[in-house]
């Protein structure tokens, strides 16, 4: 866990690339011999803080029940939730320093659970779907990005209607 808190603190100040193996045990006051007893570098580091995030969010969207009706408000609502009780981790994780693939994860993990659900009951075909799909996603994620970085200055609910809007209204739909 101290190895992985000085990564992430790392990462907030410098690109993972500039950072070693030996910065990190010194940040975290432990030997490299211990270091390497559980990684073989900082990438396998910073890919195992990714896996335990995306494990963590797919078991937490998991231990919910949506109605149909309400679903993809309700599912947004719990994954910005859960970005919300990680704040520091997925802001660090998402910032232009970590040369992390915590961003692909996440567009995955979305269109499991979000996208998936939402594309059925429209009458578009495959090709089409899938950059719809693309689009959503991944401006739903620069979204959350903003929202970290200001703070979390709106409610999960909030962020999650604004999403919402804007797939069923487009941008000139949303007040």
């Amino acid at each position: 866990m101290v190895l992985k808190n000085s990564l992430l603190k790392l990462l907030k100040e410098k690109q993972l690339s500039a950072i070693t193996v030996k910065e990190i045990c010194m940040h975290a006051d432990i030997n490299r011999s211990t270091f390497y007893a559980h990684f073989s570098d900082h990438f396998d580091l910073l890919e195992q803080i990714e896996e335990e995030l995306i494990e963590d969010m797919t078991m937490y969207l998991e231990s919910y029940n949506f109605e149909q009706n309400d679903e993809a408000l309700q599912m947004t609502e719990k994954l910005i939730e859960y970005f919300a009780s990680k704040q520091e981790e997925c802001q660090t994780l998402l910032n232009e320093n970590s040369d992390s693939s915590f961003e692909t994860k996440v567009r995955k993990v979305a269109r499991r659970y979000i996208m998936k659900n939402w594309m059925e009951g429209t009458d578009l075909d495959k090709e089409t779907s899938k950059y719809i799909s693309a689009f959503i996603v991944s401006g739903s994620i620069q979204l959350m990005k903003v929202w970290l970085n200001c703070g979390m200055d709106k409610s999960p609910r909030e962020m999650a209607v604004i999403i919402i809007q804007l797939v069923n209204k487009g941008v000139f739909g949303v007040k």
